[in-house]
């Protein structure tokens, strides 16, 4: 494998999106924008949406849809690295934003879901994957505060806009997500646990939940242990691993369906937030490197990475 970087001086990057001429798509969380870094590295703003843009991923017809968490307050630690907080003051509110690529437009989707004890708001969305079935599931990690913080949950959205419901509630500090090769398995990680679990979709938004002791009716995966370490978000490979971007333990753990630790690839940032593969075999790994705000990839990946609906 070869270590190579693409861009830096980016504003706290997330939501890698692999786009078939070299370029990568993906949110600057900090700076409020859907940006492109060009193959040879040159950063260019698509489209300005305010808030906190995190998770992002291409749905149908070509639009790219975003997960906002409706901002952060931010802090700058000595050696100059950027790391989220708490809600800011000037949060807006969190939603599901899509984007035209071709003109720049943002289009707010959903910013309410409904549920069974009643509507609510959306409070801090952060990845999406879509399915085969016109719609995406979501993960809504939620907001802290100074001495409280939101429960959160997952979501599964249809895509042109006509409805959003609660799937599983609560969930610690749900992150990335991702699904199987086959597509009946959804994968999602929780930050503050470090765990990853899984449930099976039946399409179309439905599943099969599992009951108590689940706190949610997931399945559980894994929780690798023996050093502290936060989970972020995740992409899934051709033969099913799924590969989470690690906090602290800065790097990529890969883990296997059954819940084997095939690995972890250390990388020189504490705030490995995202990865996504690219490249016309798929070999390639996008990895977003938030902390110091850099783009890498990394080449000939041993596994292909999975092709994701609309990719």
């Amino acid at each position: 494998m070869k270590i190579r970087e693409i861009a830096g001086g980016l504003q706290f990057p997330e939501g890698p999106v692999a786009m078939d001429d070299g370029s990568v798509l993906l949110v600057e969380i900090a700076r409020g924008t859907l940006t492109r870094v060009a193959a040879d590295g040159k950063v260019s703003v698509v489209a300005e949406l305010g808030g906190g843009p995190n998770g992002a991923a291409m749905g149908p017809g070509g639009d790219i849809f975003v997960c906002n968490n409706g901002g952060f307050r931010w802090h700058r630690d000595k050696s100059g690295g950027l790391r989220p907080m708490t809600q800011p003051d000037d949060y807006s509110g969190g939603r599901i934003e899509r984007v035209n690529l071709s003109t720049g437009k943002v289009e707010r989707l959903y910013e309410r879901v409904a549920s069974d004890d009643g509507e609510f708001a959306l409070r801090g969305p952060n990845d999406l994957v879509f399915d085969a079935h016109g719609g995406f599931w979501f993960t809504d990690l939620g907001k802290g505060r100074a001495r409280e913080m939101d429960r959160g949950g997952i979501y599964y959205a249809r895509a042109d806009g006509s409805g959003v419901h609660q799937a599983l509630y609560p969930v610690m500090t749900p992150n990335g997500i991702g699904m199987s090769p086959t597509g009946d398995v959804v994968y999602f990680a929780e930050t503050e646990s470090a765990r990853l679990w899984a449930f099976e979709t039946k399409g179309d938004g439905h599943l099969e939940k599992l009951p108590f002791p689940s706190p949610h009716g997931a399945r559980f995966i894994a929780q690798p242990g023996g050093v502290y370490q936060r989970f972020d978000s995740l992409a899934v490979d051709s033969i099913g691993n799924v590969l989470v971007a690690t906090l602290l333990h800065g790097g990529i753990t890969t883990i296997a369906p059954d819940g084997r630790l095939l690995g972890h690839l250390p990388l020189p940032d504490p705030y490995v937030t995202n990865l996504c593969f690219g490249g016309p075999d798929l070999r390639t790994l996008y990895v977003t490197l938030s902390n110091h705000g850099r783009l890498i990839a990394i080449d000939d990946w041993p596994v292909p990475g999975l092709r994701l609906n609309h990719q």
